[in-house]
């Protein structure tokens, strides 16, 4: 019963990091990758669907991302959404594809990538604290309803302390990483 709590805790755990590395790509370091699309989506035929599906999104170099939609007319349409999606730059369209040039980052870009960064990896800390609750909470409860014993619950909680401290930990390590990758000119 107790492994059961502990694996479902790990899991969910490892869960929010990998949930936090995937919000990672779509900031922008120096350079620019087709990730910081990924969250863009467009009106097709009645449908909000993702970018990279009515389109291929190819960096061409590392400042350039070109996107080159399957259907002609979609263009205004990917057009318009780009811009909805504030991602620091402006489309530019030929009528046959989307250009989107972004400028080298100037300090102020990086610090504020920096920051937003920081506050995905403390989400992140959040969450991996939400699990510790709901299992430790699971815990007592199992103890309350005498099906384990008091030491049991004791060893349990700092169990599952001890996995959360290797998460958290896990989390400083990647913040720390990716703020010196950010942050390096």
């Amino acid at each position: 019963m107790l492994n059961e709590i502990f694996n479902e805790c790990d899991t969910k755990m490892k869960g929010s990091v990998e949930h936090m590395k995937h919000d990672f790509k779509t900031l922008r370091t120096g350079k620019v990758t087709t990730s910081v699309l990924d969250n863009v989506k467009i009106d097709y035929y009645g449908t909000l669907t993702l970018l990279d599906q009515v389109a291929s999104v190819l960096a061409t170099d590392a400042t350039t991302i070109v996107v080159s939609p399957w259907e002609k007319h979609l263009v205004a349409d990917i057009e318009s959404a780009i811009a909805k999606a504030n991602i620091g730059v402006n489309p530019n369209s030929d009528g046959e594809q989307v250009k989107l040039f972004f400028p080298p980052m100037t300090v102020e870009q990086r610090q504020e990538t920096v920051k937003k960064m920081k506050t995905m990896g403390e989400d992140a800390k959040v969450s991996i604290r939400n699990d510790r609750k709901k299992a430790n909470d699971k815990i007592k409860k199992l103890e309350k309803d005498k099906e384990i014993t008091t030491d049991d619950s004791k060893a349990a909680q700092d169990n599952i302390q001890k996995t959360t401290d290797k998460f958290i930990a896990d989390i400083e390590s990647i913040l720390k990483d990716k703020e010196a990758e950010i942050l390096k000119v």
